[in-house]
């Protein structure tokens, strides 16, 4: 019995484990979405004459024209106005990958599915929106070291096993669990 009891134990142990996995999880979700809400994206043309800046999801939350890139008439105006459009809105779902993969882990492969969907849609490279992913993505915060999974004290520090305490005397319902352990081991 003691060696079905072990594996028992050993099995509650993992499920347990994972559950506080899922918990972690689910705590990063409030966060996420905040760094979410709070995400913005901003491009500009390649003469600055056109700035967009987006925020989740690629929504426009501004556009700006400097006088320079009114005075060039209106498909000047229109393709700059396009082409940043595309950039700001591009870097936004890049960042925006990031963020969801930081926050509930690389198992979807969501940033690399985004990059390499940005690059057929915008007829460049992988390595090229790589590259503009780099730039535009600062450095995460080195993660916090772990130490659930770290013993604290060493195995000479191991507190000996408290003694057995002696059967005492108690209740029917008491003696007969105890016979029912001790004949079964």
């Amino acid at each position: 019995m003691s060696a079905e009891f072990d594996q028992l134990v050993a099995e509650f142990e993992r499920f347990e484990s994972s559950i506080r996995d899922v918990d972690d999880r689910f705590a990063g979700v409030g966060a996420m979405r905040q760094e979410l809400t709070e995400l913005r994206a901003s491009a500009s043309s390649p003469d600055g004459g056109v700035t967009v800046v987006t925020g989740p999801g690629g929504a426009v939350l501004d556009v700006k024209f400097t006088d320079a890139a009114l005075a060039k008439g209106p498909q000047a105006l229109s393709a700059a106005l396009m082409g940043t459009l595309r950039e700001a809105v591009g870097e936004a779902a890049r960042r925006q990958a990031v963020l969801v993969q930081e926050h509930l882990g690389d198992h979807l492969g969501l940033v690399d599915q985004v990059i390499e969907t940005q690059a057929v849609a915008f007829g460049t490279t992988v390595e090229e929106m790589r590259s503009k992913l780099a730039e535009g993505t600062p450095e995460p915060p080195a993660p916090a070291e772990d130490f659930s999974e770290e013993r604290v004290l060493r195995q000479a520090d191991t507190p000996p096993p408290p003694p057995q305490a002696p059967p005492a005397a108690g209740s029917a319902g008491d003696t007969f669990l105890r016979n029912l352990f001790d004949e079964e081991d």
